[in-house]
């Protein structure tokens, strides 16, 4: 299986949130004031309601003009200037039941697109890549096995490539969990707002156990074991049976396991993650890796205990 993904710069998140809204927003039925039920099951209206504490009489505003311009609820209520479009985001990811946290995120790391923006076009073409990984990879009958994703050089867009394709595992209700194996130049930690002081490094050094994994706020269904302290041995950690064991351990006990993973420019740890990992796939940049590189990256890969799962040419 070969998998081509062409996506914009992290910082662009494709469609903007209007058009988001536009496209997958289901025909509006406002509930009347005081309605329960769950929040899936509310009317595009009523979501806006609750966010914004609007009036029956700022509602039926913004229907009449929903009706006059035939145009959706939530494009007429931020037209009117009573939603904004991060308010119309967050009602479409409750009726359609994907974890959605804007300003978290955004404050954090703009990579992460799948949980900043999940109905644009960066989303949609990971969520397609993830369901080519499931269906290649996680086939019934197999042993079970975690996901690395390893790179020739640094700045191909491995880590950004890891953390959506998680993200998106979990937006659907997987539980999922993202391992930072990159013990030279870490950087998950960042791009979750996470506690770095403890991680995979002490893991592997017998000084902690898998307690050092953390939940990712918001997104209910994530879970990151970041690095830790960088440690001044991290080939030799790699190659410890407890390496073996953890990740054996850990694919029982979730439904995805993505590793993120030093660059090959970095040194030899990827080969050892992906072979004990089991599975991998090959990230290179659009416009700057050499195929000649890749090539004999996924070779590499191949010819260990790894299965190579797809190529990967990320435009970032």
């Amino acid at each position: 299986m070969r998998l081509v993904f062409e996506a914009g710069h992290p910082g662009h998140t494709g469609h903007s949130a209007h058009t988001a809204q536009a496209s997958a927003e289901a025909p509006e039925t406002v509930m009347p004031t005081g309605s329960g039920g769950a929040l899936h099951d509310r009317s595009m209206g009523e979501l806006i309601r609750v966010a914004n504490s609007l009036t029956d009489a700022q509602i039926e505003q913004v229907a009449e003009y929903q009706r006059r311009r035939g145009i959706r609820f939530g494009e007429a209520a931020v037209a009117l200037k009573f939603a904004s479009n991060d308010d119309v985001l967050w009602a479409l990811s409750q009726q359609f039941h994907y974890p959605y946290a804007p300003e978290a995120i955004r404050h954090r790391n703009r990579e992460l697109v799948v949980a900043a923006d999940p109905f644009g076009d960066q989303a949609e073409v990971i969520r397609d890549l993830c369901s080519q990984i499931a269906m290649g990879i996680h086939q019934r009958g197999e042993p079970r096995s975690a996901l690395s994703v390893v790179s020739h050089d640094v700045g191909d867009g491995k880590t950004f490539l890891a953390s959506n394709l998680a993200v998106a595992f979990s937006q659907v209700g997987r539980r999922t969990l993202l391992i930072d194996a990159d013990m030279r130049t870490p950087r998950l930690h960042d791009a979750f707002g996470l506690d770095a002081k403890v991680g995979l490094s002490a893991v592997l050094s017998g000084r902690t156990d898998v307690s050092a994994i953390q939940s990712v706020p918001d997104l209910p269904n994530l879970f990151v074991l970041p690095v830790g302290v960088v440690p001044p041995n991290p080939l030799e950690l790699l190659q410890r049976s407890a390496f073996s064991l953890l990740i054996s351990e850990l694919v029982s006990k979730f439904d995805h396991v993505i590793v993120d993973t030093p660059a090959l420019s970095r040194g030899g740890d990827l080969r050892v993650i992906a072979a004990h990992c089991g599975s991998a796939i090959v990230v290179g940049r659009k416009g700057h890796s050499k195929m000649s590189a890749m090539a004999r990256l996924t070779e590499m890969v191949g010819s260990g205990r790894a299965r190579v799962a797809g190529v990967v040419l990320n435009d970032h």
